[in-house]
């Protein structure tokens, strides 16, 4: 019980990292581009991290706590495995720490699974490590990026050539409002609902789709009749004021304005997709302690009380550290538009959603920039800053040797004061 108290606070600490850093990039396009603030962000977080960590975190919390290493592996010895989770939470927690001081949106998965590792090896060995599972969760770590960018430039560009250089976009605009509802609601709900369709069925006799269709049905009504609110016209740009490609470049612009309300759902949607799935960097070697003391048979059974504590943790960190990483995604990549900003976050909302779907540990990081660099390419006379591009770059390449052989240097160090 006393190194589950001290695996829990060390939890805490990695999630309250994670909300600082990870969290911090999920909402960054959003507080970037305008659409919400920073205290906006905070409720956003708070209510959607939490409910995707519940509703959507088991399998990567699974996959991380019992998959890149088994647990079977140390039947005999729980002291070691103990030992080995909590130098992979200390090591987590220091490097996040760091990296988000330094402003960089590191990936935290990418720490998690290379401190798992980096303890399997010092503990017995680097066939103790699932190289199968490594090799595939490394290439969704390159995958990631392409897949969230090719995304978000695609619907960028329909977006671009479909209303914002039409000659009246802003009609233009009320006349796709019901198509850009759908959009948004049925991506999410194709991804999300049929996961959670068992469990709700199993509480409501219903046909098959009826709770998808009728939800949809009903958030696609509701989503236009918000954005079709009337905005204010006069404090808009003179036309003539644009980025080059016709786009008119001020917040003001009455189009980019209703933007600005879809991508507060979107936020939602990046912010419960980063819930399902980051959550599990900063629980699952808590959820391994925590299973060692179970009864035999409930070992996959994860109190709920642990993705508390992870999603506690994640808001606590972004209101506190958040605001530098916000800025790095929001400004330091490409300049963003609400309209550029809901793009990049459908586009990693869906990857990561995708992902926590099949239980692969991706990163946040990688999708969003990703998406963003996507958008910049995209744009024919966007400022893309490469060499902040290239430093987010190195600090995922570098995540994975360190994270590893720290946490095997403390799991040592661990190892010879307690014996």
């Amino acid at each position: 019980m006393i190194w589950i108290v001290i695996a829990s606070g060390l939890a805490l600490y990695v999630a309250w990292n994670l909300g600082a850093n990870d969290v911090a990039n999920s909402m960054g396009t959003s507080v970037g581009s305008g659409a919400v603030s920073l205290r906006q962000a905070l409720a956003i977080a708070g209510v959607l991290e939490f409910a995707g960590a519940v509703l959507f975190g088991r399998r990567v919390v699974d996959t991380l706590a019992s998959d890149v290493v088994s647990p079977d592996q140390f039947t005999d010895t729980p002291q070691v495995l103990v030992l080995g989770m909590v130098s992979v939470l200390l090591t987590c927690g220091l490097w996040l720490n760091l990296a988000t001081r330094l402003g960089l949106p590191v990936a935290s998965s990418h720490a998690v699974v290379g401190a798992i590792a980096g303890f399997g090896w010092a503990a017995s060995g680097l066939h103790s490590v699932n190289g199968s599972l490594l090799g595939q969760i490394s290439l969704t770590w390159l995958v990631t990026p392409l897949i969230s960018g090719a995304i978000a430039a695609g619907f960028y560009t329909v977006l671009r050539r479909g209303i914002l250089q039409a000659p009246q976009p802003l009609q233009q605009t009320y006349e796709w409002l019901p198509w850009l509802s759908l959009v948004l609601v049925s991506g999410f709900g194709l991804i999300v609902l049929p996961g959670l369709q068992p469990a709700i069925s199993a509480q409501i006799n219903l046909p098959p789709h009826t709770l998808a269709l009728a939800t949809g049905a009903i958030a696609t009504l509701g989503l236009s009749a918000i954005a079709a609110r009337p905005v204010a016209l006069s404090d808009g740009p003179n036309p003539t004021e644009d980025n080059g490609e016709g786009i008119a470049i001020k917040p003001a612009n009455p189009v980019e304005q209703i933007m600005a309300r879809f991508q507060l759902i979107s936020a939602c949607f990046v912010a419960f997709a980063h819930g399902s799935n980051d959550v599990g960097n900063a629980i699952a070697p808590l959820a391994t302690i925590v299973h060692l003391t179970q009864p035999a048979g409930d070992e996959a059974i994860l109190p709920l009380w642990i993705l508390g504590l992870g999603a506690l943790g994640m808001v606590g960190g972004l209101a506190v550290w958040g605001g530098r990483v916000i800025a790095t995604i929001g400004e330091g990549i490409v300049a963003l538009r609400p309209s550029s900003g809901l793009c990049a976050e459908l586009a990693t909302a869906a990857t990561v959603l995708i992902a926590s779907r099949v239980g692969l540990p991706v990163s946040t990081s990688h999708a969003l920039v990703g998406a963003v660099v996507g958008i910049g390419l995209s744009q024919r006379n966007s400022q893309l800053h490469w060499s902040m591009v290239r430093q987010i770059g190195l600090a995922w390449v570098g995540t994975i040797p360190l994270c590893g052989g720290l946490a095997a240097a403390i799991f040592w160090g661990l190892i010879s004061l307690t014996h």
